[in-house]
């Protein structure tokens, strides 16, 4: 399925909007990787095991805001949009949001 951050898909048509339709996954750090990302902000530079736990996250919002898309009957997700928030100390939502779509 489709799925952009634009509010068309250049070469399609919208012929309906379905609704808004969402995906989210709530991730916490664990004591590994925060031993590891403790390490790393004493020499500086990037903290990869953030950067993957984040990346596992965005990738599960994504899946689960296009299976609510498939159950509307869905062809694509437009204007797709990210949050994040704090839910509690060191766990954190991934929200993938957007506009469910027909296209002719």
């Amino acid at each position: 399925m489709l799925f952009v951050t634009t509010e068309d898909i250049p070469g399609k048509e919208i012929t309906a909007t379905l609704g808004t339709v969402r995906g989210s996954t709530v991730r916490a750090r664990n004591i590994g990787r925060d031993m590891f990302a403790g390490l790393k902000n004493l020499v500086g530079g990037e903290i990869s095991e953030y950067t993957q736990l984040l990346a596992d996250a965005r990738e599960q919002a994504i899946n689960r805001m296009l299976a609510d898309a498939q159950r509307l009957g869905a062809d694509a997700v437009v204007n797709v949009r990210f949050n994040t928030s704090q839910v509690m100390q060191g766990a954190a939502e991934m929200l993938a949001y957007g506009t469910a779509v027909k296209l002719k």
